[in-house]
């Protein structure tokens, strides 16, 4: 028979409320009741659900392939929204410099900067998850060299070692996820430290060691779930912080190819011609990527909400 204590971990997602008809809601139940009191949380999931499948369905619904090259004329460059190409197609954004589609241009610009950005976070997660949970579980000097290291690191600001970085690896995509990967993993390492310091002065922490057990399983089956409400709602704007961070290392031509171009390289694209009236070059790209970023930020803001039993109303 399992120990109660160790049987179900404590922590926001561990509690049951009751039921309209007497029983028991589930922590999930609970969870997406509790989401969907904020209809701006609604919203933004809502707005990040259509953006996703953009640009995962990208292939399938675009008018153009923005990269092949044999696609593009350059007699259709910098056509107004609306205007229609030699062979009548309709290009609804207009086009940019080189011809190139910019609805087709923002459905794969998206997938570019959303496939970056959860990739180089779900990376950093992991490997600042281990180091996190490692130093505060076994404490002194493994707990001092791990966060010095993040101290160095988050004393740097996160674009300026994306740079260099860059400046030395070269361009393409997964150079630019290896960078945002160094960029990111010291907030996750730094986060599940803090939250870990606190679980392991717990009760059930206490009995796991008395049964004792072995501690890879303390640390990641029962010190590890606890851990995991603030570092949700750090990866959620994270990923957020990475689409953002890439899109200006595009802007500033360190990013993506021209011949892959992510919502940072459309916008730097077209911001020559911001003067000269051809503002939809830049002006589309730009707002595709504020709607992305806000609809992950309203996505983190409720998590924040529901996971901080602080916040709790």
């Amino acid at each position: 028979m399992s120990d109660p204590i160790l049987s179900a971990p404590a922590g926001p997602l561990a509690e049951t409320t009751p039921g309209a008809k007497g029983g028991v809601a589930g922590p999930w139940s609970r969870f997406r009741a509790d989401f969907a009191e904020s209809r701006l949380a609604l919203f933004g999931l809502a707005l990040l659900v259509v953006i996703l499948l953009v640009g995962l369905l990208a292939p399938v619904i675009s008018p153009q392939n923005p990269y092949d090259l044999a696609q593009l004329d350059i007699m259709d460059s910098k056509l107004a929204p609306g205007e229609r190409s030699a062979d009548g197609s309709t290009y609804w954004l207009g086009t940019d410099d080189q011809g190139r589609d910019m609805l087709s241009g923002i459905f794969y610009g998206l997938r570019i900067s959303l496939g970056v950005g959860i990739a180089s976070t779900v990376f950093a997660l992991a490997i600042g998850l281990v180091f996190g949970l490692v130093a505060a579980y076994f404490g002194g000097w493994v707990d001092t060299l791990v966060m010095r290291i993040v101290d160095i690191q988050l004393s740097f600001p996160s674009i300026l070692i994306a740079l260099i970085l860059l400046a030395v690896l070269g361009q393409g995509v997964d150079k630019i996820v290896i960078a945002l990967i160094t960029v990111q993993w010291a907030y996750y390492a730094r986060t599940v430290r803090a939250s870990a310091l606190v679980e392991r002065q717990k009760e059930y922490i206490e009995a796991a060691r008395v049964l004792a057990l072995g501690q890879a399983r303390i640390v990641f089956r029962h010190l590890l779930p606890n851990c995991l409400p603030p570092l949700i709602v750090v990866a959620t704007v994270q990923v957020a912080h990475a689409i953002a961070l890439e899109a200006t290392l595009s802007f500033l031509g360190l990013g993506l190819p021209i011949t892959e171009p992510s919502l940072g390289l459309l916008i730097s694209n077209g911001f020559q011609y911001l003067l000269s009236g051809k503002y939809w070059i830049s002006f589309y790209p730009g707002i595709a990527l504020l709607l992305t970023i806000m609809a992950i930020n309203l996505v983190a803001d409720q998590l924040r909400d529901i996971l901080n039993p602080r916040l709790r109303k």
